[in-house]
């Protein structure tokens, strides 16, 4: 679920020598702390249903230095975002993961850690529909996605030990599938609101509905549109509305001049910047995700945490409570309902949840 990122980069820890895939860069820094950007490229990639790309670009930002002790093990973090993100979002604002986090004496400080910011398959700068092939290109899935960024962590940045993995919303989703694709190769792993199950239920649905609203828009003529189909919009409201936090967004909007006003200043912003295209198949791209049967292969400890008001992930489906028992080193937080939390969206907002990552980090100590 898109985070609603801001577009300004609040640029990371340490001007670093962190290893670079091809066409790497440095950020420009307003602050202290630049930030590396790159693109790996990854020759005819073959999809999980057999199309091909003869080339898939997978962008990405470091922040901090790699470094590697005696027994091989690694300083790397992966995050993962959500559908619609990129991993820009991580680097602001200030209150999300770059200022609470990667700061000095932050959890994922980066003087200590190399942390990895992966734009998935579909999102940011990597390969996406929106780049020329429109409804043409190739119909990717998360495991597409969880292979695609393997190649950038193991060949294009040449890691392969991390110390942690960990994802809000679909990259949420991408931690469980990391855990028991690669099981061997992290330290610990966070999912960051998600179940670890397939999506169904109203999950399903909400995703169906923004689906049928795109294609069956008049104006989307197949994917081959030359403005943005109507239905990109409506969508996107459906968007709003699942991963919205009733407790905050009373707090903000008390009374019906305010929600009309927040109606007309921030959801006409929704959409700005998007494609329908893109959005389509991101969220078609979770239609593979079912990790229930491999849990009790994962080997690293689990911490997964949800937020009572998350509509996308309630509470009171008792899921994740179930599920966790297969995870061997496995524990499940639901944080409360509170005037901190924002729906879905307090995957963002580590002020809320780091003391479980503390907790994390403290226990995997080796």
């Amino acid at each position: 679920m898109r985070a609603f990122i801001s577009t300004i980069i609040f640029l990371a820890l340490l001007c670093s020598s962190a290893p670079q895939a091809a066409n790497a860069q440095v950020l420009p820094a307003p602050v202290a702390w630049p930030a590396i950007e790159g693109t790996y490229t990854i020759p005819d990639f073959k999809f999980d249903d057999g199309e091909m790309l003869p080339e898939l670009r997978i962008h990405y930002y470091t922040v901090g230095t790699l470094r590697t002790d005696a027994q091989g093990r690694t300083n790397a973090v992966l995050i993962m975002h959500g559908t619609g993100g990129s991993g820009k979002q991580f680097l602001a604002p200030p209150e999300r993961f770059a200022g609470v986090l990667f700061s000095p004496g932050g959890l994922l400080d980066a003087s200590k850690y190399f942390i990895i910011l992966p734009d998935d398959i579909g999102h940011g700068q990597s390969s996406k529909p929106s780049d020329g092939l429109h409804a043409k290109f190739p119909h990717y899935d998360y495991r597409d996605m969880v292979t695609a960024e393997h190649a950038l962590v193991a060949d294009g940045l040449h890691v392969n030990h991390l110390r942690l993995v960990m994802g809000t919303s679909m990259g949420c989703m991408h931690s469980w599938m990391w855990g028991e694709t690669y099981p061997a190769m992290m330290d610990a792993l966070m999912p960051l609101a998600c179940l670890p199950i397939q999506i169904s239920g109203r999950n399903r649905v909400w995703r169906d509905m923004e689906m049928d609203i795109i294609t069956s828009s008049p104006d989307y003529n197949g994917g081959d549109y030359t403005t943005q189909p109507f239905g990109l919009k409506a969508a996107n409201d459906l968007s709003w509305l699942v991963g919205s936090a009733p407790l905050y967004d009373q707090s903000i909007m008390p009374t019906r001049e305010a929600a009309d006003a927040y109606f007309k200043a921030r959801l006409a912003q929704i959409s700005a910047g998007l494609d329908a295209n893109d959005e389509l198949y991101a969220l078609a791209s979770s239609r593979d995700y079912d990790p229930e049967a491999l849990l009790g292969t994962i080997q690293a400890p689990v911490m997964a945490v949800n937020s009572a008001d998350d509509q996308i992930n309630p509470p009171e489906i008792h899921i994740v409570e179930r599920e966790i028992g297969k995870v061997k080193h496995g524990r499940f937080v639901l944080l409360p309902i509170t005037p901190q939390t924002r729906g879905h969206g307090t995957h963002t907002l580590p002020l809320v949840w780091g003391k479980y990552l503390a907790q994390l980090l403290s226990q995997t100590t080796h």
